[in-house]
């Protein structure tokens, strides 16, 4: 019964997570307050960081994460059908009817509201990062806030280097700050 309550719960976020991984961030966040023995918010950054890490997309890292999280290796499996499922049925039943709609001014209109809707997905699990990343409460956390505009300016500045030496050097610094020499 666990197995099928979390195929449900990501069915639903798979169906209405518009825009990719980063729009089913507010998704978890409110799984994490419905099922907090499932997920707790504080984990979705670390979540967030290593479905970011790893090969693959976004939210299909996070649902296998988060599956496995709750259940063990077949959790992740059920989650993560439970994410795709949507996107399948969704593609199959655009594929038999697309012909018919793509010139129909109301599903180009309906599409450009669909774009807003995902731009204020984003937006907000930005904010609700910004706010476990890089607040301690009401207070701005001073050395993470420096060492992301760094590595902000950094990035900007030497666009060429490839994403992996990004990734590294975040681990590196993650480390550094946590160990202190």
């Amino acid at each position: 019964m666990m197995y099928l309550e979390l195929f449900w719960e990501f069915f639903k976020i798979g169906l209405f997570s518009l825009g990719g991984g980063l729009a089913t961030l507010p998704f978890l966040y409110n799984l994490a307050v419905t099922h907090p023995h499932w997920i707790a918010a504080h984990d979705i950054a670390d979540m967030l960081a290593i479905s970011e890490s790893t090969p693959g997309p976004i939210g299909i890292n996070m649902a296998t994460y988060a599956g496995f999280q709750a259940l063990g290796p077949l959790g992740g499996f059920v989650a993560t059908m439970g994410l795709v499922c949507p996107s399948i049925l969704i593609i199959l039943i655009i594929a038999r009817f697309l012909g018919q709609f793509d010139q129909n001014k109301y599903v180009k209109h309906a599409f450009y509201g669909l774009r807003a809707a995902v731009v204020g997905l984003i937006t907000f699990a930005g904010l609700k990062l910004f706010s476990v990343t890089m607040l301690d409460g009401s207070h701005l956390r001073l050395a993470e806030s420096v060492l992301f505009v760094v590595m902000l300016v950094f990035i900007l500045f030497f666009k060429k280097i490839h994403p992996l030496f990004w990734i590294i050097a975040g681990a590196v610094i993650a480390l550094l700050l946590q160990f202190p020499l």
